[in-house]
């Protein structure tokens, strides 16, 4: 039967700045060819010198690209990496008072060089996976997650193939480094003073010598890729505000018949001519600025008509 083993050794000391992971982690473990390595990424930014001084709400604001969504003094953001998370990774636990961790610069890379390293000293090929913690849509509590990865799969793919009944399977993708980073926190577990964790048993995740593969950038979605760019408060803010930089979270527009079909359910006339939607009847100043909204939330954008009365949408983007 497939066994997955787990191993977390401890005997890790305190990490500071240019500590170097592999030498932390060799004398504890043996491993061999197809383990996958899993640190955390506070032992990896600690070593890389990302421990700053200063307020940690400044620093989650200067991680930040973008606000998802705020309630109360909690903040989910989209940080310089692309994630969508709880306060931009910015953590105030474990480091002295009056400091913080900032994520790895580049968690791709950092998985990179580890495994590199690892391959140096003993000459084992290994998959690397740099992990951080993450809460769920819909879901309490958090999990892990990988935030970089080097020489592992990331995402499996299973469209194409068929199921035991016939059934062909058309987007089911695993997306097995956050699986992999889940199981190596069972046994590191959150007070242990465990960062590293060695996954052993899924060799056909792990590369070949010298490919690591996309990194865990791969399981992000582009900004505007997801349904949930924005919390459901701050997603009628922006709409309302209309800025055109607040577009692409949206996504990408709606079809001409779609935002027709949604205009005329909320009581416009509303037509598709062409590559645009026309609103003939001339609505009022109150009616044309909710219409404006729906339509800005939809893609859309308004462009000046010849009678100056009707309204008239033109997709923001091709």
């Amino acid at each position: 039967m497939p066994t997955l083993t787990v191993i977390a050794p401890d005997g890790v000391p305190e990490v500071a700045a240019g500590a170097d992971l592999a030498d932390l982690l060799l004398p504890l473990v043996t491993l061999e060819d197809g383990d996958i390595v899993v640190v955390t990424s506070k032992v990896v930014s600690k070593a890389e010198g990302r421990v700053v001084e200063g307020d940690r709400e400044d620093w989650i604001t200067a991680e930040t690209t973008r606000l998802v969504a705020r309630r109360g003094p909690t903040r989910i953001v989209r940080n310089r990496l692309g994630l969508t998370m709880a306060a931009a990774g910015v953590d105030a636990s474990n480091v002295a008072r009056g400091a913080v961790v900032l994520l790895p610069a580049e968690p791709d890379a950092s998985a990179a060089r580890l495994r590199a390293a690892i391959a140096e000293r003993t000459g084992r090929n290994v998959g690397v996976v740099v992990t951080d913690t993450a809460g769920r849509a819909w879901r309490e509590g958090q999990t892990d997650i990988a935030i970089g990865a080097a020489g592992v799969v990331v995402l499996e793919s299973y469209a194409g193939r068929l199921d035991e009944h016939g059934n062909e399977l058309a987007v089911t993708a695993p997306a097995v480094a956050d699986e992999v980073a889940s199981v190596a926190e069972l046994a590191q577990g959150k007070l242990g003073g465990r960062p590293f964790a060695v996954v052993r048993g899924r060799t056909d995740l792990v590369l070949a010598p010298g490919d690591d593969g996309t990194g865990a950038r791969a399981l992000i979605r582009a900004d505007g890729g997801d349904l949930f760019g924005y919390g459901a408060r701050e997603a009628v803010v922006r709409a309302v505000l209309g800025d055109p930089s607040d577009a692409a979270p949206f996504g990408a527009p709606s079809s001409p018949d779609e935002l027709a079909e949604l205009l005329r359910a909320s009581g416009f006339a509303a037509a598709v001519e062409g590559d645009s939607v026309h609103c003939p009847s001339g609505p009022d100043a109150g009616q044309a600025a909710r219409a404006t909204v729906l339509a800005f939330a939809h893609g859309w954008l308004p462009r000046p008509t010849a009678d100056g009365g009707d309204l008239r949408f033109h997709r923001s983007s091709p």
